[in-house]
């Protein structure tokens, strides 16, 4: 069965990542090696994937070279280190600044929970109030997590450097100590 998975900050090819978030990696290759190795550990082809931004730091034909090694359908958030991502946008299913994502969900009493998608953390969201889920980037687990709000950093310094399937980002939020303002 088709999965949903969310990721961030990957920064493929980009050695300095190393060295500025305190990755345990030797050299960009095995960095490389690792998180594609994680990537495709968890999805499968026909998944869908939502990648917050900040996909890789490198030229075209490496970036290529990387995503036609990764499993998944790859819907691409801007961050702020898209340069070659760019250059490949038919590579991705969409790329795009900012997303509302509907994933249906039976636990819901609605049936659907609704997701914002986006590179930097935001204080407020549309449907905050709500329920509405907020995953970011951008922070590389540098932003402290608010514990009373439904938000929390995708990115892969934050979670081993693994993506999380919609699953595993409910059970996150469901440790939550958010309540609804208009009970």
């Amino acid at each position: 069965m088709k999965q949903i998975y969310f990721t961030s900050d990957h920064h493929f090819g980009h050695a300095n990542i190393i060295k500025f978030c305190n990755r345990p990696f030797t050299d960009v290759e095995e960095m490389n090696q690792v998180l594609i190795q994680r990537w495709n550990e968890k999805i499968k082809v026909g998944d869908d994937v939502y990648h917050l931004g900040d996909f890789g730091l490198t030229n075209k034909d490496q970036l290529t070279e990387i995503i036609d090694q990764l499993n998944g359908n790859i819907h691409l958030i801007k961050g702020n280190h898209e340069g070659s991502a760019l250059q490949l946008t038919k590579k991705f299913q969409w790329v795009k600044d900012y997303y509302e994502l509907k994933v249906k969900d039976p636990d819901l009493k609605n049936g659907v929970q609704r997701i914002i998608l986006f590179h930097y953390a935001m204080r407020v969201w549309r449907g905050d109030y709500r329920g509405t889920w907020h995953l970011y980037g951008h922070s590389h687990g540098n932003l402290p997590d608010k514990k009373d709000q439904l938000s929390f950093d995708i990115g892969v310094d934050s979670h081993n450097f693994y993506p999380l399937s919609y699953q595993e980002v409910k059970a996150i939020m469901n440790t939550k100590t958010w309540t609804p303002p208009f009970d």
